[in-house]
């Protein structure tokens, strides 16, 4: 125990190294400590991993960007989600990971490591001041769990090649691409080889989706899914994009290739003409699937589609009660569909239906890319995209306190896991990524240039800050005071790094911006 309170004090001296002792921040981290003691006091703790609930406010303060907003639920969650991530953190001899679970599960790899969400846990985890955290996740998939008796990492699909991009988007850690960029080109080397089919395209299982007990899904047929084809593509299209900063020249036209490749194949394949949805793609019946099903949202995620009015009409149907719109969030597969609800039933995993906030965390992320990366956008809009991630954010309760389980009832909220102590605290989605880069819209990117595009709708906040966000360097900060009363900083839209205000207007709008240096 003393041996890792020296090692925290450490990592938290060197999380802080950009951050002089006399930083002024424009909010204090005093609603931080609120929440957290909150937390606290309504939880068991009777699981204990790296950060115990009693350092828990030592470490926030030391790692996470921080937030206030008018909209009381999305604030308490984008706290409490922190508070509930940092809960995963468990430094083991091989280094620190982020677990899925909070207790163990014999199905898991070394350490209760498992696969099937660490793309959402390095999106989360790359805000996260300390680097070391989300490295040392990074190379324990990459370079530890491959000399494992029963390595995990293909145990299920995942987006790992654009996860490590998007953390270097952050921290602009160019070594760490150039140690990694091998192991990411071995590894999709080798899903090719266990599940490239000879058309190109990939088949998966839907219990190694991390979907099993779906509407199209199978533990026995080779499907061909939304899911993985959409995951190899924006890990094809990271891996291009990161062989070409490191002098790859080859390796990233051989990854851009295959990126148009796949793209090409999956809109000639997966779309539905006539339901105007990608589904999967059934190999018994040699048809695609005749539901709709949420993992079709997945391609956005990754700007798989083009920029085509016939794609963008799928979107309607994430409003259409007929569709993907109930009462308590986003459903995993199409409430007019025949066999709605009723593949999962007492099998433990319902995704024919119920509401995951692994696949709500996917669909969110794919409609900001959407409404920010695309021309057409159809009916869909920032206040389409608020309305459904504040509603995400009321769905993180239960018996009138903030909980977060694994999958809910679309129409009631219930947790499907009822009391099981497995799903407490369940490590299987976003949600302060959201905040930051979606929401917020700090748009990562390679270049110098800061890129702030809010989805908010006009006129929903008077005000909010984002503050203290550790990126390419430099602290961030994001301040919207409509009329100035609030923060007593000037009316309007104003972006700070490094204390300084680089950009201030009068509307809330998309800014782009060079960075400053201190």
């Amino acid at each position: 125990m003393k041996y890792s309170r020296i090692l925290f004090a450490v990592l938290a001296l060197l999380a802080g190294r950009f951050c002089s002792a006399q930083q002024k921040h424009l909010l204090t981290t005093d609603k931080l400590k609120n929440y957290v003691n909150y937390f606290n006091s309504i939880d068991t703790e009777t699981v204990k991993n790296y950060i115990p609930n009693d350092r828990a406010v030592e470490f926030l303060s030391a790692n996470v960007p921080l937030f206030e907003c008018p909209d009381s639920a999305i604030e308490k969650i984008y706290y409490y989600r922190w508070w509930t991530f940092r809960k995963h953190l468990k430094q083991t001899p091989d280094g620190f990971i982020f677990t899925e679970f909070i207790i163990p599960e014999n199905w898991a790899g070394i350490y209760n490591s498992l696969s099937d969400a660490l793309g959402h846990h390095v999106y989360e985890g790359r805000w996260l001041h300390n680097k070391k955290y989300i490295s040392d996740y990074i190379n324990f998939w990459l370079f530890i769990d491959p000399k494992t008796p029963k390595p995990h990492l293909h145990n299920f699909s995942s987006w790992i090649d654009d996860a490590v991009y998007s953390f270097y988007l952050i921290n602009l850690d160019k070594p760490f691409i150039e140690r990694a960029i091998p192991a990411l080109n071995n590894d999709y080397h080798q899903w090719e080889t266990e599940k490239q089919l000879p058309n190109k395209m990939f088949w998966q299982f839907d219990v190694r989706d991390a979907m099993e007990e779906s509407i199209s899904g199978s533990r026995k047929d080779k499907n061909i899914r939304p899911t993985i084809n959409s995951y190899m593509y924006g890990n094809a299209n990271a891996l291009a994009k990161m062989a070409g900063f490191t002098g790859n020249d080859s390796l990233k036209i051989k990854y851009q290739q295959k990126a148009a490749e796949l793209k090409q194949l999956v809109e000639q394949n997966l779309w539905d003409d006539k339901d105007k949805f990608f589904k999967a793609y059934e190999v018994k019946t040699n048809m695609l699937c005749e539901s709709r099903e949420e993992l079709g949202f997945i391609p956005w995620y990754f700007n798989l589609p083009d920029d085509n009015a016939k794609y963008t009409a799928q979107w309607d149907q994430l409003t259409d009660t007929n569709g993907f719109n109930a009462p308590w969030g986003i459903t995993t597969a199409e409430r007019r569909a025949p066999t709605f609800r009723t593949h999962g039933t007492g099998h433990g995993c319902e995704w024919d239906g119920a509401i995951w906030p692994f696949a709500t965390t996917q669909t969110l992320k794919g409609l900001s890319n959407l409404l920010t990366n695309y021309k057409n956008q159809n009916n869909m809009s920032a206040k389409v995209f608020y309305n459904e991630f504040h509603k995400y954010a009321m769905s993180h309760i239960k018996r009138s306190v903030p909980y977060l389980g694994e999958y809910q009832d679309e129409k009631t909220g219930f947790w499907l896991k009822g009391d099981n102590p497995r799903s407490s605290y369940y490590n299987h989605s976003g949600f302060c990524d959201l905040v930051i880069s979606d929401l917020v819209g700090l748009k990562p990117r390679a270049d110098n240039m800061l890129d702030i595009n809010p989805i908010i709708p006009q006129g929903q906040w008077k005000w909010f800050c984002l503050d203290n966000v550790l990126y390419h360097g430099h602290l961030i900060a994001i301040l919207w005071d409509k009329d100035g009363t609030k923060y007593h900083k000037g009316a309007g839209f104003s972006i700070y790094s490094d204390n300084k205000v680089i950009y201030h207007g009068n509307a809330l709008k998309r800014v782009t911006v060079p960075l400053k240096s201190s």
